[in-house]
Parts: structure tokens; C-alpha cells; sequence
């Protein structure tokens, strides 16, 4: 199968996952409204703890990789160079979700922080899918990728139309 095949499929099913992900939060994640103020300190945990781990098994990495150890680049191609890419992605990831999670959550009173919760677990997950995928093979990040992507543009979509029908 080519790569450009095998980013396809990825980047349907990240959009299925997207979809999916955005209806359960709608339709079977509800927190109670007076509960709300305390879920919300929570909504990034998920994702932060991936940060975590990427970060630390990076820095495992520098600590026994004397190329590196100093802060100098990694091999191209070589695990810390990996760990880099995906490090950097999630951070972008993260960033994007930083800046528009709260405000679907606002938009959609009713069902913003059941969307939002089960985006911030969706988001650990497709990450790390997105880390495991990169190092097996290029392309197969593909899915990882979108599937943290798609669910924040999906979600922010879906916010809208409900903002513009109500």
C-alpha cells in the first residue's frame, strides 16, 4: 500500500473518530451544572499528562545519548528525533486546543463540558496513537494526527451551528 493510501485511511478515521467523539460528548457525557465549575480545571489534564510523558521520555533520552545530552540535534530519523517531531506536534495540538476548547465549552452551555471532557480524553489517546505510529511508520501518524486535529475543528463546527440554530 503507498503512503499517500495509508495517510487517507488514517486521516478517515480520524475524522470518523472526530464525529464519534463529538457525539458522545454531545449525547451520553452530561455534568450536572453545579458540578460544572469544577470539572472545568480539568478539562487540559489529559492531554498535559501525555506532555508529561513525552517530555520525560525525551529527556531520558538526551540523559543516556551523549550526541544529545548537551542539547545538540538528534540523528535525523532516530528516536529522539521522533520523540522531537511528536513533541512538537502535540504542542502545537495542545496550544490549538487551548484556545478554542473553552470557548466551544461556553458557546454550548448545556453540553460544553461533556463535549470538552471527552475531547481531552480523546486527545491523550489519539496522541499517543500519533507517538506509537511514528515510530512503526511514518505514515501511519496519519491517523494519530487527525484524530486530535479533526475533533477540536468538528466540535467548533458543531458549537456553531448549535450557536447560530438556538
Amino acid at each position: 500500500m503507498s503512503d499517500r493510501r495509508e495517510i487517507l485511511i488514517g486521516m478517515g478515521l480520524g475524522l470518523v473518530w472526530a464525529i464519534l467523539l463529538v457525539w458522545i460528548g454531545t449525547a451520553f457525557v452530561n455534568v450536572p451544572v453545579f458540578s460544572r465549575q469544577f470539572v472545568t480545571p480539568f478539562y487540559f489534564l489529559a492531554p498535559g499528562l501525555v506532555l508529561l510523558a513525552m517530555i520525560a521520555r525525551l529527556a531520558q533520552r538526551r540523559m543516556f545519548d551523549d550526541t544529545i545530552l548537551d542539547g545538540g540535534e538528534a540523528a535525523p530519523g532516530s528516536g529522539a528525533d521522533i520523540d522531537r517531531r511528536v513533541l512538537q506536534n502535540t504542542i502545537e495540538q495542545a496550544v490549538l486546543a487551548i484556545c478554542l476548547w473553552p470557548a466551544i465549552s461556553f458557546i454550548v452551555l448545556e453540553d460544553g463540558p461533556g463535549i470538552v471532557l471527552t475531547l481531552s480524553i480523546g486527545f491523550a489517546i489519539a496522541r499517543v496513537a500519533f507517538w506509537i505510529g511514528y515510530h512503526i511508520s511514518p505514515p501511519l501518524r496519519a491517523f494519530g494526527f487527525a484524530a486530535t486535529f479533526y475533533p477540536t475543528i468538528v466540535a467548533l463546527i458543531w458549537s456553531a451551528l448549535w450557536w447560530a440554530t438556538t
